[in-house]
């Protein structure tokens, strides 16, 4: 795949919304389909309303966004930062960081994330937001891209997008971690097998879902997809690979060169994001906090399911996914 440029040319700033003797925050477009840069905010629990909504606002819009030097955030502040934006919650089997919400994606613990995936959807109501904050970064590598799902949606062909619209397709946390990533070290290996798959999740979700904010459609996929229902594996994964092709067009994707104090939020029903592994033995350690989201619903007005375990166990902390969050009509 040929990806996006690294840092494209920014749009002239356009103010966004404040209260009065605030700075007023800035939203810089990165692309024409996806990614924004904001300035002029300060993350944290103390950002005042008006900021938290042009924030939001932004999000949306743009379906990832970025801020640089937010150094003085810490575990405690970033999570109190997620609670402006929602409910946080724990991944379902990692444990996290700080023992509360703050997950670790470190390189020196297999976190290279070198496959397209939206977070966690192989349980029904996976995250709607993560907010990414980078600690160390490499001399070299170690970017972020972004997809934007809605747009790979919307332009399709129109007779793909009738025959994904009538698509399901069950997502799990259990893949082949091993063919994936061939040079795994065996301690990797077995972290994979007794922590990330703990608990083994299979979800059906539709291929189209309904944003509950925008109403757009969006592409669920990822590297969490295991098979389209009821199609053999062949027929499953030609589909799978046509679809997700389009995706990954470069038109829809943007990539952020991580500096140390950045902080990236995206929106995890719109996007699907990839971790280019190619910072050597570099150190990259990142921490990451997810909002609870809802149970997505497809074109036909059916929701996700979940098909195994019987239920969502407690996570290592807080609530199970989607606890917070209200039932999808």
């Amino acid at each position: 795949m040929t990806s996006a440029p690294t840092t494209p040319a920014a749009a002239p700033a356009t103010p966004a919304a404040a209260t009065p003797g605030s700075p007023t925050p800035t939203v810089t477009k990165l692309g024409g389909r996806i990614g924004a840069v904001i300035g002029d905010v300060k993350l944290g629990p103390d950002l005042d309303a008006a900021a938290v909504d042009a924030v939001r606002t932004a999000l949306l819009q743009h379906k990832v966004v970025f801020f640089r030097g937010q150094h003085h955030l810490d575990e405690e502040t970033h999570e109190g930062f997620a609670q402006l934006l929602g409910t946080p919650v724990a991944h379902p089997t990692v444990p996290a960081a700080d023992g509360r919400y703050s997950l670790g994606i470190d390189s020196d613990h297999g976190a290279r994330a070198n496959q397209w995936h939206t977070d966690v959807t192989f349980v029904p109501a996976y995250p709607a937001f993560s907010i990414l904050r980078a600690v160390t970064i490499p001399p070299y590598g170690g970017d972020t891209l972004w997809a934007n799902t809605a747009t790979a949606y919307e332009n399709l062909p129109e007779p793909l997008r009738t025959l994904a619209d009538g698509l399901r397709a069950a997502h799990t946390n259990e893949y082949d971690y091993a063919a994936l990533k061939p040079g795994a070290a065996p301690e990797l290996l077995a972290q994979y097998r007794d922590v990330f798959t703990s608990t083994v999740y299979r979800t059906e979700h539709p291929v189209v879902r309904v944003h509950p904010e925008t109403g757009e459609r969006t592409l669920l996929l990822g590297n969490f997809v295991q098979r389209i229902a009821g199609l053999t594996g062949r027929d499953s994964r030609a589909l799978l690979d046509l679809f997700q092709a389009h995706v990954e067009l470069p038109e829809n994707t943007v990539r952020w060169q991580w500096q140390p104090g950045d902080v990236a939020i995206w929106d995890n029903r719109a996007t699907q994001h990839y971790g280019v592994d190619d910072s050597d033995a570099h150190d990259r350690k990142l921490r990451r906090v997810t909002v609870d989201g809802d149970v997505p619903v497809g074109v036909d007005g059916a929701q996700s399911r979940l098909l195994e375990p019987a239920t969502v166990p407690d996570p290592p902390f807080g609530l199970p996914s989607g606890a917070s969050a209200p039932a999808a009509a």
